[in-house]
């Protein structure tokens, strides 16, 4: 399910993919590109862990897969939304090797610690 943002209020960024919901939207529905391995979906106190409310810029993406922006900022293969350009934050260790153990590379989109 492709997801906005419903209000520009207490929007917050997924640590993992960048995508930007609201606190609620996340807790409802989970995010839509990594609620597989992060459970935030029905969970507020992993919402708050995995999501920031401190990101850079927002990219509208519609065709992921078309899209030289979300080409380069790593996001075409993720599904249609709202993304931030860059988040503060770093997700736990637990998740991050729960990222590895699923077979993906987990890269951090804080842009203050590359």
């Amino acid at each position: 399910m492709e997801t906005l943002p419903k209000d520009l209020k207490g929007l917050r960024a997924c640590l993992n993919c960048s995508l930007i919901k609201t606190v609620d939207q996340f807790e409802i529905d989970g995010c839509d590109n990594c609620d597989g391995f992060l459970h935030m979906k029905n969970n507020r106190e992993n919402v708050t862990e995995c999501t920031s409310s401190n990101f850079d810029g927002m990219i509208a993406v519609m065709s992921p897969e078309d899209s030289w922006v979300a080409k380069w900022q790593r996001i075409s293969t993720l599904k249609k939304g709202i993304y931030a350009i860059s988040v503060s934050g770093r997700l736990r260790q637990s998740e991050i090797r729960e990222i590895k153990k699923r077979g993906f590379v987990y890269r951090s989109r804080d842009t203050s610690q590359r």
